[in-house]
């Protein structure tokens, strides 16, 4: 496997090791396709190309995790690929994870989580100190007439996981590559919960409904997830299925595929205020990601094949990039 164009270390290394990381500035764009996409942004959030990571198919979820990315293979028979990136990014390993269509992925401690879609599972792989993946430790079945396990988090001393076809949340404890179910929360039938993000206290978690275009609030406390209340994150008209939630600087953000828009609301913890829907800059944003500053918001938009950037300044989004790229399903910075 050839990289186009261009765990963790011991303290005494870490200064050496430094000196060949991929700048602080650097997105990796999962996509439906052959690789991985790599570019640069500057202080507005231009984007130029650098590269692709080649012979990583339907790389549909990429996570960062200091100098390794890990990326599903959505594909009917699913596998979870590790990579080095402390030099010129090269391909440690796959390994197949037993369920079908990942699309999310988590690292949690030295395991990976990948939550499987097509089969409503998830996945536990061990992480080498080589950042490589070992062999399943375990596969957990979501039980239900046809489930569908959409992301995997951590959540304080537990695993959350969020199948859209069981309108669930799980709780689950992980030891030693085994997970033990804590507790299941139910959202409102046929809601089909996709995604969660956390706001700081990590009190609330906010999610983001694929199927009635809504939001839900819930409270979190140790390992249990209780529904309080729903919002629509789009106005009435064309069916909307929101794809992501993100979390920022007192504000929650839902993209809007359909509508094409970034839901902005205001949290007040257990309450959240629509403050606008501005346009996304494209067509069906599956994805957004904060660069570490919080002041850049990119957004990839799927299928009109590009990535737009915004300056972000207390909830107004002001668009500043619009860069082209295949099929951009993610975005890790």
């Amino acid at each position: 496997m050839t990289v186009s164009r261009r765990g963790f270390l011991g303290l005494a290394a870490a200064a050496a090791v430094q000196l060949h990381r991929a700048p602080s500035n650097t997105l990796y764009l999962g996509t439906y396709g052959a690789g991985i996409g790599i570019a640069t942004y500057d202080a507005n959030g231009k984007l130029t190309a650098s590269g692709t990571i080649a012979g990583v198919p339907n790389a549909s979820f990429v996570i960062r995790s200091g100098t390794f990315l890990y990326a599903v293979n959505e594909q009917d028979a699913g596998a979870v690929t590790a990579i080095d990136i402390s030099g010129p990014p090269r391909v440690l390993n796959r390994q197949p994870n037993k369920g079908s269509g990942p699309c999310h992925l988590a690292r949690i401690g030295n395991y990976l989580l990948s939550a499987n879609y097509g089969s409503g599972d998830i996945a536990v792989h061990p992480i080498a100190p080589d950042g490589s993946l070992g062999q399943q430790t375990d596969l957990v079945r979501h039980e239900g007439a046809e489930p569908h396990a959409h992301q995997v988090v951590q959540a304080g001393n537990y695993v959350l996981a969020v199948d859209l076809g069981t309108d669930s949340i799980y709780s689950y404890a992980l030891a030693n590559g085994k997970l033990a179910l804590k507790h299941q929360a139910k959202v409102e039938a046929g809601a089909g919960p996709r995604h969660l993000a956390f706001d700081p206290s990590g009190q609330f978690a906010y999610v983001a409904d694929e199927l009635d275009s809504t939001v839900t609030i819930c409270r979190y406390d140790d390992g249990v997830v209780t529904p309080i209340s729903t919002q629509p994150t789009a106005p009435a008209g064309p069916q909307n299925y929101p794809g992501e939630v993100v979390v920022s600087n007192g504000f929650v953000y839902v993209t809007n595929r359909g509508h094409n828009s970034i839901a902005v609301f205001r949290a007040h913890g257990a309450e959240l205020e629509l403050v606008g829907t501005p346009s996304c800059g494209g067509d069906w944003p599956r994805h957004c990601a904060f660069d570490p500053s919080g002041r850049l918001l990119f957004v990839a938009n799927q299928k009109s094949n590009n990535v737009t950037t915004f300056a972000v300044d207390g909830g107004t989004l002001t668009q500043t990039g619009d860069f082209s790229t295949p099929t951009p399903v993610c975005v890790n910075v």
